[in-house]
């Protein structure tokens, strides 16, 4: 099953919320990883890890750097 923009962003938002301590709200796609929400290298994998389990896709390490901001995740969760 395909999962809209609005179902990955909602999603993804829980997922900063529980591991990296962002209201969920605070989280919209333009926003950056690093430079908005604040999220550390290690933080980024478990976050990684979680929307791999959420959306049932794989994001490899080599790939995880390239993910600089939500949007980014949402295109590569879509594609």
């Amino acid at each position: 099953m395909a999962h809209t923009e609005q179902d990955i962003l909602a999603g993804l938002g829980e997922i900063i919320d529980e591991i990296a301590g962002v209201p969920a709200a605070e989280v919209t796609a333009e926003k950056s990883f690093v430079d908005d929400l604040d999220i550390d290298s290690l933080s980024m994998v478990e976050i990684a890890v979680a929307a791999q389990d959420k959306f049932g896709v794989e994001i490899p390490d080599d790939q995880l750097k390239d993910l600089k901001t939500v949007q980014d995740v949402i295109n590569f969760i879509q594609k």
